[in-house]
């Protein structure tokens, strides 16, 4: 056996800790290591061919480098020994960067312990076996899970490459969070006007399924082959026969709440949302039904003129097959009723959040684009807008910024002088302000100067009522005094979170999230759209907090990923899976139980009787199974068992 050693310096990365050379000379005193040198830069093209002259001049079979994370560079390294003619198999990658000198300030103790993990990353190596992948075929449809302006914008690009989308969709229209904003910043364009277009495309496209009123129940299979069931929930109208002309909305006589105007004005229990919606079709709330609670009614049905309503319509189950799958899941917006009692907790009528008042703005919402007070229907003569409400403030557990909240409050306080009159008093309270996109800065400071909307510096630590009035108590850091206004409306800049049910779809996809429930993407620099599970990505603010311009590029980088993916006909496939000794087998079924791939399965023998056997093309490689296996039965190819107990003894020698 001949094994090559390689440090990386990484500029001074690792080399301003760790004496590098050092390590390259101890390594030779190792068994098998026949060669060691350190390199300034191991992924750089020089760095790549000195590695590859090696292979070739002192003939080679196993090779460590130690650098940085194998998460970024690993396959990098790994076409680089195939390049040089060695199985890529046949490589081990040593962490001495994020694992060792960015962790340590002492030169000393660094270099000891780069030492030891190249001692481990060679002990390692003396074990591997050449592994081959094999080839499977591909499926070139697509799942887009969320019919907002992400889900829709990926839709439409992979549909016009060609293939076949499909977008499941929980509400019964498409359009998502966008859909009930009156203007976007900072061009104040009609948000309608940009996204019904698109929506309408995406209902007509012949490469486009709407599957509306939908959600995912069960993910199962592998990339290029994932299994989807898909719950279409009984909406109790016939979609094929509603005609959308909602004349069984006009005579319903049950009230319900209106989510999609924020719980403005109630709506009634059967309903289409709003006017524009993608499919226009009908359906029942059947907890607000009154034939549902009581019996009695049924007025939707004698009045609907296609005879569409199907009282006893059910859930049903329907399975799809995809190749790729992308995340488009969209936003909540902070529930600041219950995370902020001192600002009312939702009792002060005069006091509503953001999305409400682009619903109040918005020339199709309950008002018809009326601002006015909701306590008494009086036009307001001086508005307060309050920032960083459920954002940036870690006693609600929200710490993070949401990317909008600052420009949508410049905007909509320039819309309310548009809408009540230039004489009307507009107050924003901020804590700084985060304008970054092209023309932001610009925007904030026409509605500064332009406009006469007064930005006071400072939190607002209560509100409450007094004389009909709202009282808007705050400080002004930059005069260092206490300030309170009397507004007649308050407008609170709610901030963005992960979508309620995120994390329990993000664990049937079996991919990761964070603790505020986004979907984490698989590096947040090189793979920014893609996830840890092959073929499962990310678009849009189901990735974290983005705005509307944001939203669309991220979703057009997607869908070429999606694309790029699915332009072979077949796919390589990992050959680092789990493989069971059925001699030892005992037949537990626990690695069954473990799988979050439902990789394993019971195989009968000749005898009659069962064993558990993996399905190659299934497992991710993710060892699971192997650490469960009660009788060490299975084992991970890559990382063979002896290895690991030969990385353990290697180090408690030193």
């Amino acid at each position: 056996m001949r094994i090559g050693v390689f440090v990386c310096h990484c500029g001074s990365n690792i080399a301003g800790t760790v004496d590098v050379a050092e390590v390259a000379k101890r390594a030779l005193t190792l068994k098998d290591v026949v060669h060691a040198e350190d390199i300034m830069y191991t992924c750089s093209e020089p760095g790549q061919a000195a590695i590859q002259k090696a292979i070739q001049d002192k003939k080679l079979d196993r090779v460590v480098v130690s650098a940085c994370s194998p998460h970024m560079h690993e396959v990098t390294f790994r076409r680089c020994v195939e390049g040089g003619g060695l199985n890529p198999y046949l490589f081990e990658m040593a962490n001495i960067r994020e694992h060792c000198s960015w962790i340590h300030t002492d030169m000393p103790v660094a270099t000891e312990k780069a030492w030891d993990i190249v001692k481990m990353a060679v002990a390692k190596a003396r074990r591997l076996e050449p592994l081959f992948s094999n080839e499977v075929d591909i499926n070139k449809d697509v799942l887009v899970i969320g019919g907002g302006v992400a889900g829709i914008q990926a839709a439409l690009d992979l549909a016009d490459a060609g293939l076949k989308v499909t977008i499941v969709e929980r509400q019964t229209t498409i359009g998502g969070v966008m859909a009930k904003l009156d203007k976007t910043f900072p061009t104040i364009d009609c948000s309608a006007c940009i996204l019904t277009p698109r929506m309408v495309d995406c209902g007509q496209n012949a490469n486009i399924e709407l599957m509306t009123y939908c959600e995912i129940e069960k993910v199962s299979g592998y990339v290029g082959n994932f299994t989807v069931d898909i719950r279409k929930k009984a909406s109790m109208v016939d979609w094929s026969k509603c005609i959308g002309c909602e004349i069984c909305v006009q005579k319903c006589p049950s009230k319900a709440p209106d989510i999609f105007n924020v719980g403005l004005e109630p709506t009634k229990a059967i309903y289409i949302p709003f006017p524009q919606a993608v499919p226009k079709r009908a359906a029942i709330q059947t907890e607000y039904c009154r034939y549902f609670q009581t019996g009695k009614c049924r007025v939707c049905e004698r009045v609907c003129p296609a005879e569409a309503i199907d009282f006893e319509q059910k859930d049903e189950i329907v399975q799809k097959q995809f190749g790729a799958i992308v995340v488009a899941t969209g936003l909540d917006v902070f529930d600041w009723e219950t995370g902020y009692p001192e600002y009312g907790g939702g009792k002060i009528k005069d006091v509503i959040s953001g999305l409400q008042y682009e619903r109040m703005l918005n020339a199709s919402g309950p008002y018809g684009g009326h601002v006015h007070r909701r306590s008494n229907g009086e036009d307001p003569k001086t508005v307060v807008f309050i920032q960083c409400v459920g954002s940036r403030d870690e006693s609600v557990n929200r710490p993070y910024c949401s990317s909008v909240c600052c420009m949508y409050t410049a905007k909509q306080a320039l819309l309310t002088k548009d809408h009540c009159g230039m004489d009307v008093e507009v107050y924003v309270f901020y804590i700084d302000i985060r304008a970054t996109g092209k023309g932001y800065e610009e925007f904030v400071k026409r509605v500064q100067t332009e406009f006469g909307v007064k930005y006071v510096r400072g939190r607002v630590s209560k509100l409450y009522e007094d004389n009909g009035k709202v009282m808007v108590r705050g400080v002004d850091t930059l005069l260092g005094e206490q300030v309170e206004v009397a507004a007649d409306l308050v407008v609170l800049a709610t901030g963005i979170q992960a979508p309620e049910g995120a994390k329990e779809l993000a664990q049937k996809l079996n991919i990761s999230y964070d603790e505020f429930g986004f979907m984490k993407e698989g590096h947040p620099k090189l793979r920014p759209v893609e996830t840890n599970t092959a073929g499962v990505f990310l678009a849009g603010a189901s990735q974290g907090p983005k705005d509307i311009p944001a939203t669309v590029a991220q979703a057009s980088g997607t869908a070429s990923k999606v694309l790029g993916l699915l332009a072979k006909d077949k796919l390589k496939t990992s050959p680092m899976i789990a493989i069971v000794d059925q001699k030892n087998c005992v037949s537990c079924w626990k690695c069954i139980d473990v799988c979050p791939f439902s990789a394993p399965e019971k195989q009968e023998q000749r005898d009659g009787t069962f064993k558990s056997h993996v399905i190659e093309t299934v497992c991710q490689g993710c060892g699971v199974c192997v650490a469960t296996c009660p009788v060490n039965t299975i084992s991970l190819k890559g990382f063979p068992t002896d290895a690991i107990l030969d990385q353990i003894a290697e180090v408690l020698q030193s």
